[in-house]
Order: structure tokens, then sequence, then C-alpha cells
């Protein structure tokens, strides 16, 4: 079936997670992706090669004026270019909008950096824990008068910078199907990170009151939308926030008389006690047994190791087994993105690191000669 950015040619310069992961989405729906990385900086598996599923890889010095002119040259016929250095590196290395715009008028160029490319923070270093703590997420994360937590996935990198990337390129290829006109996109993860707190600045302008980690509506202040212990060591997740879910939950574990008061801050520390010694009563398998045919908000807490057996995440081919570049089967997230006409799909697994260099310098016109020369000085 045909794929919905097929004929797409992107280039990304990014390491580490976001500038790879957004790729990633756009080479999962078809597009042509090269990653390009300087073989000197090859960062020996320490993150994860599945973002890297359906790429080419090269390697390209672009420290010197060769390696500049083979880049320029692969990017005459590119639709998007993708770069995740700090700000200024790219005017060093030569490969800068500007530049890349005179070579190519139409592309378009998505900068992912932690900060953006304005404001006084700009030039610091930082990592996923850094942004989210700058814009105010990871202070609503954890326990009420304890320290933030850490969550396990990289918010800022992945929906803050990717997702948020993503989004821009292809409204930006959108642009340029009706005007012809490409584009700059400054995309700081910062940014997405602060644009996820929409939700907790409504109910504080709507309340009137600053918004305290574990303490909110949405966040472990009532019963109705909380996590509980069962008998087996495990937890349950509830987020029964309309009364008729609450209305149903509390007749269910016999405690009807709570129906009324479900945000009545008086007795809201006796209700979830009294939940949370009903919910240990039964191990997790028992209570995903008896509330099956409630409508009601709930979920086991499982792990991420129980992702690949859960039946519907296989029914949805969200946990997929990929090879990896020894050959091994390895699982893997799916793709989420499930388009009728145009699915994406996984083609190819993620590629050895500068595995396409040869296949790549080919087609741009380069020898066995010119090949021989460009890895002997370091070039590629």
């Amino acid at each position: 079936m045909p794929s919905a950015l097929m004929g797409i040619k992107v280039v990304d310069l990014s390491r580490m997670l976001p500038g790879p992961y957004c790729s990633m989405i756009l080479a999962d729906h078809g597009a042509r992706v090269i990653a390009v990385e300087d073989k000197r900086l090859q960062a020996d598996g320490m993150f994860p090669s599945q973002v890297n599923r359906n790429k080419q890889h090269m390697t390209l010095n672009l420290k010197t004026d060769r390696g500049k002119a083979i880049f320029h040259r692969l990017i005459a016929d590119t639709d998007v270019l993708i770069e995740g250095f700090r700000p200024g590196v790219t005017q060093r290395l030569g490969v800068d909008y500007d530049t890349i715009g005179k070579i190519k008028p139409d592309i378009i160029y998505c900068s992912i950096t932690g900060y953006g490319q304005t404001g006084p923070l700009r030039d610091r270093a930082g990592h996923d824990v850094n942004y989210i703590a700058e814009a105010g997420v990871l202070d609503l994360i954890g326990e009420t008068d304890r320290s933030p937590v850490i969550p396990g996935v990289q918010i800022a990198d992945i929906a803050g910078g990717a997702l948020n990337a993503a989004v821009g390129i292809l409204m930006a290829l959108y642009h340029r199907e009706q005007t012809g006109l490409g584009q700059f996109i400054d995309i700081s993860m910062t940014d997405g990170a602060a644009a996820l707190l929409s939700l907790p600045m409504f109910f504080r302008n709507t309340t009137g009151t600053p918004f305290r980690r574990g303490d909110a509506i949405l966040s472990h202040r009532y019963a109705c939308y909380n996590v509980y212990k069962t008998a087996d060591g495990r937890f349950l997740s509830i987020g029964a926030l309309e009364n008729r879910f609450w209305e149903n939950l509390c007749r269910f574990l016999k405690m009807p008389g709570y129906g009324p008061l479900q945000y009545d801050d008086s007795r809201r520390r006796e209700i979830i006690e009294a939940f949370g010694a009903a919910f240990e009563q039964k191990t997790l398998a028992q209570w995903e047994k008896a509330l099956a045919p409630l409508d009601v908000c709930w979920a086991p807490v499982k792990t991420m190791e129980e992702l690949a057996s859960n039946p519907h995440f296989k029914d949805r081919q969200m946990a997929v087994d990929i090879p990896d570049k020894d050959g091994n089967k390895v699982t893997g997230p799916g793709i989420s993105i499930k388009l009728e006409r145009t699915p994406g799909s996984i083609r190819t697994p993620p590629p050895a690191f500068g595995q396409d260099t040869t296949d790549i310098l080919k087609e741009l016109g380069y020898t066995d000669n010119d090949l021989k020369t460009l890895v002997e000085n370091n070039i590629v």
C-alpha cells in the first residue's frame, strides 16, 4: 500500500532521542530518511537503535571542506533537514538555514534544541530532566511535600520535542505544497513541555489556587482519580472523574454513601483510605476480572515487560519484533499513528553505524577511487 510521505526525502543531522524519534515517525510513514553522523562521535549504542528503523545511515565529517561539499550535494534534492545542535553550531559547520536555503530554497529546515533559538537560555546545555524542570512540569510529578520524581519516559524529548517537530514539519510541507516556499522551524523542548500545562493552568485559573504536587484533581487529591495497592503488591488506577462512573464504582464496592461525596474536601482522606483498604483485599488479577464488566474508568498498572503479551497491544500491533543489526529479534514499539489508506510500516531494521555511506555516495556520483580517498582522509 502507498505510504503517506512517499517521495519525501529527509536528512537528519540530529543525535540522541528527539530528532531521531521525529525522523522515525516520518520514516515509518514512507519518507526516505538518511541519518548523517560523524564517525568520530559514534555513540556506541548509548541511545536506542530502534529509532533508526526504516532509515539509512551514513558517516560524514562536516568539519572538513570536502565533507561540507558532500553534504551540500546530498541536500540538493532534500525536502526536510532536521538538526539538534545548540544554536550557532550549524553556522560554524556551514550547514545553517541561510546557507542551505541558497542550495535548496524550498527546504523545510527543523532545528530541535533544549531552549530554542532565542531567549536568555538559548545557549544552556541540558537534558530532559532540565527541560521539564524549567518548564514547571517536574514540579507537578510526585507526592505532596516530597521531592519531585523524574519520570521514566522522556516527556520533553518526545512530547515536547520530537512530536512537535513532526507536526511542524508536516505543517510546513503542506504550506510548501500551497505556496512553493520552504521555511525554518524552531522547536524548543522546553517550550513543548510548557505547552503541556494547559489543563493545570486552566484549573489554577478556575480555582484561583496554585497547583501542589500530588494534590490536584488529576493527581491523587480525590479517591476517584487515584492509584491503589492490591493484595499482591501490584497497583490499580482509578479515573472515575464523571459522577456516573464514580457512582458505579461506589455501588460495586458497597460504599454507595460516598457517591454524593466525590469531591467533598472534608471527607476526601476518609474516602481514599476506605478505597485503599478495599482494593488491598484482592490481587490485581482478581480486580481485573471483577472490574472488567463495569462501566468504570480503571486500568491495571502494568509493567513495560507486560506490554508484549498484552492482548490489546498485540491486536493493535504496538509491541513488535524488530531485527537488530546482528539479526536478533528485539521487541520495540509499533506504529501508533493508524492511517487507513496510507498506513505506516516497519520495512527495514535499524542500520549499523555508517552502513549506507558507500551506497549514498555512489548515488551522489562519487566513484570507488573517490570513496577510497574520502575514507583515507577521514571525511567519511
